[in-house]
């Protein structure tokens, strides 16, 4: 398992996590609002295929980041919501949902699996249509999903921005 997202397809990336479990913790902080808020967005989710998903990040109160570090337009605490639709939804081992983006719509697919004690965590994110989608997607998903670790796992958070800003041009290169 890499620490990085991995490109897998043209259109696709991978990232897989370790998490501890057991995997209704780790299905809650995807699904609950107040706890999916804690690492990525708040918003409801309907866990019924076709349902809707609103996320509104606030990554600003992820971290003690300073401001400063945000990129122009996420300064002053700026938010954004995304609407999309579920694809899929099978708790607490899966959930697929739309991705609007600039270009179209992508897809989000979380797959959970018991490890032991551990959870097995495989985010895919599909149908990207450009490079920098996938670079923005990857560097974001990889920053995000490295403050739910250190939640999981009772570790002080990284932060957010400066973290996010690293990840974002190590993608350049890599992807």
């Amino acid at each position: 398992m890499s620490e990085y997202v991995t490109d897998i397809a043209p259109d696709t990336v991978r990232l897989e996590r370790s998490l501890p479990g057991p995997i209704e913790r780790v299905w809650s902080y995807i699904t609950d609002s107040d706890k999916r808020q804690t690492w990525l967005a708040r918003g409801p989710i309907d866990q019924n295929e076709g349902g809707t998903v609103e996320l509104t990040w606030e990554n600003d109160k992820l971290s003690n980041d300073s401001d400063d570090d945000a990129p122009e337009n996420f300064k002053g605490g700026k938010t954004h919501t995304m609407r999309g639709r579920v694809l899929a939804c099978e708790p607490p081992r899966l959930l697929s949902f739309t991705w609007p983006g600039d270009k179209g719509e992508s897809q989000v697919t979380f797959e959970l699996t018991p490890k032991g004690d551990r959870v097995h965590l495989v985010l895919t994110h599909s149908r990207l249509a450009s490079r920098d989608g996938k670079i923005g997607v990857s560097g974001g998903w990889h920053a995000h999903i490295g403050i739910l670790e250190d939640i999981l796992e009772g570790r002080k958070t990284r932060p957010f921005w400066k973290n996010f800003n690293r990840l974002h041009a190590e993608y350049k290169t890599r992807l």
